[in-house]
């Protein structure tokens, strides 16, 4: 019997890996992205430059973008700011129910932004239970960004924190320094990367934030992604949101940008969030002995009570309080709301049609995801050998180019697919393939983050001696590679199934009127007057708050022991 080739040393299935997720991408990203510069630069079917300088010469577009801009950094700072303290809590404090803790930071981080804003609203609205009514005011729109966002810096900065020798600070302290000066001079600037990193994740986050700002800004609150949804869905001035759109697309693409000369400049540092080892380092945390440790526990975990628990346990509490008294009133009368309403939402149906949505999503993110994963991880050569650059730069620009829609406004997605698949051969507008396609696009870039690093984890030697032991390039990836990897993919399905379930703001363009998901059942539910309405908008909410709560819990707990990364 010849001997056979290693499956980690043939690159040409690569590109063929990789042509689906691109195919896929480069129609229903690129071409809606291409379609939106179009319908800006050509409204009348020629370059008109005079629109495109109309629009960025307006005060009122300069305002909305201006506020973008410095909402979207002050939101950074503040998370920043809030969430280093966290993350030194985990890399190096041993405390009761750490692991539970790491998992439930989480579930703020997917929650679904119209369920954020409910229970926003319910703590700091007008009848909110505080007393203190801040929505329409920057306040609550950077207070609902830290709730989001408050993971990526705790995981994030945490992650590369664990991983750093406690002995280069003892020895500063040896030599005299302060704890303060310490941290300064040596933790701080090994954590750099990571910190600069995590803070471009929370800007392109908050730049691209639309069901907080809608929901919570009011009318003089305004960003980007609001100006584009209302130019487009209210007054119909597509030119002009165009416009906006190609704006906000070459801020979004500036921070990528920044972001990816982050992490090509320091690998892993500052990526880590999905499912970052909690386990790295474990030997150098130690219980809170001192009274000083153990007061900054405590500080951090009221910190994250009241920033992450506060508002969602204020929500289940406020949906089960009604005129009649505590009980499940609002859930019951879910089915006997107004039907002849023409903004009626029938519950049970807006949640048979986001678990529908999400399910066919997760499907394709996975399967596209997989061929993407595998192609920009694929065993090009060994550890350590060159193959002459080629293996690296493919699989680099498959990430660039498989990653770009991470940074995508759902909104610009949502736009963008609404203008373009109108028209043979894709005339998809009145289809409901079109929002599992919009949330694939979005949730295609976590889905290959989570599976990336489950792939590069696998130890090439044992697929090379089952290669050399007579098996097939697909019996080593069937029998093989794709068990060590199973756990990475049921993770990615997962963060799939959740991104969908509380996808909005691509949602908001694309949904037809008989296939309402339970996001859009809350946001019209929340703009419908009457308590009756908001009591529907609590128990909707809850219920969402639930389901999204317990896939993402079953997923943290399903990740692989090598973290992947976001």
């Amino acid at each position: 019997m010849g001997e056979r080739v290693p499956l980690r040393s043939s690159l040409r299935w690569r590109p063929l890996l990789a042509a689906p997720p691109l195919v896929f991408l480069t129609l229903f990203f690129l071409w809606p992205v291409l379609a939106i510069l179009e319908r800006g630069l050509r409204p009348a079917g020629r370059v008109d430059l005079g629109v495109v300088v109309d629009v960025l010469t307006d005060p009122t577009v300069a305002r909305v973008a201006w506020f973008t801009l410095w909402e979207s950094a002050l939101s950074t700072i503040a998370c920043i700011v809030i969430g280093l303290p966290g993350a030194a809590l985990f890399a190096r404090v041993a405390f009761r129910g750490r692991r539970t803790l790491w998992s439930l930071l989480l579930v703020p981080f997917v929650m679904p932004t119209v369920v954020v804003a409910t229970a926003f609203i319910v703590l700091i609205g007008p009848s909110g239970v505080t007393g203190v009514s801040l929505t329409g005011t920057i306040w609550a729109i950077l207070i609902a960004h830290v709730f989001f966002n408050y993971a990526v810096v705790v995981r994030t900065v945490g992650a590369a924190w664990m991983t750093l020798d406690d002995r280069t600070v003892e020895a500063a302290r040896t030599l005299g320094a302060s704890p303060v000066r310490a941290f300064l001079s040596v933790t701080l600037p090994q954590l750099r990367a990571a910190i600069a990193a995590a803070a471009s994740v929370v800007f392109l986050f908050s730049f691209t934030s639309f069901g907080v700002v809608l929901l919570l800004g009011g009318v003089r609150q305004r960003t980007l992604e609001v100006e584009i949804y209302d130019q487009t869905a209210r007054f119909l001035h597509l030119d002009v949101a165009a416009v906006l759109a190609i704006l906000q697309l070459i801020g979004v693409v500036l921070v990528l940008v920044l972001l990816g000369r982050l992490r090509s400049g320091h690998g892993r540092s500052g990526t880590a969030v999905v499912g970052a080892d909690l386990r790295a380092g474990r030997e150098q945390l130690r219980p809170p002995a001192s009274l000083g440790a153990r007061l900054f526990l405590l500080i951090n975990l009221a910190v994250m009570g009241a920033v992450l628990a506060a508002p969602l346990v204020v929500l289940v509490i406020r949906s089960l309080s009604t005129a009649q008294g505590w009980g499940f009133a609002a859930y019951r009368a879910l089915g006997s709301a107004r039907r002849g309403s023409t903004a009626f939402i029938d519950p049970t149906d807006a949640l048979g049609n986001s678990l529908r949505f999400a399910t066919v999503t997760m499907i394709l993110a996975v399967l596209l995801g997989a061929c993407g994963a595998w192609a920009i991880a694929g065993r090009g050569t060994p550890r350590g050998r060159s193959n002459g650059g080629r293996g690296p730069r493919f699989g680099g620009a498959a990430e660039l180019a498989l990653m770009v829609p991470l940074g995508a406004s759902a909104v610009t997605v949502g736009f963008g697919c609404l203008i373009a698949l109108d028209r043979p051969p894709l005339d998809l507008r009145t289809s409901w393939w079109m929002l599992p396609i919009a949330h694939t696009v979005i949730a295609l870039p976590f889905v290959i983050s989570v599976l990336v690093p489950g792939i590069r984890s696998v130890d090439g030697r044992l697929l090379d001696a089952a290669a050399s032991l007579g098996a097939s390039r697909l019996g080593v990836w069937w029998r093989v590679e794709l068990p060590l990897v199973r756990r990475s993919l049921l993770v990615a399905a997962g963060f799939a199934f959740a991104i969908s379930l509380g996808e909005f703001g691509a949602t908001a363009f694309l949904v037809r009127a008989d296939d309402p998901t339970l996001p859009i059942a809350i946001g019209r539910a929340l703009g419908r007057p009457g308590g009756d309405s908001f009591s529907q908008a609590l128990a909707l909410s809850v219920i969402l708050l639930v389901v999204t709560a317990v896939v993402v819990l079953a997923v943290d707990r399903l990740r692989p022991i090598r973290g992947a990364e976001f």
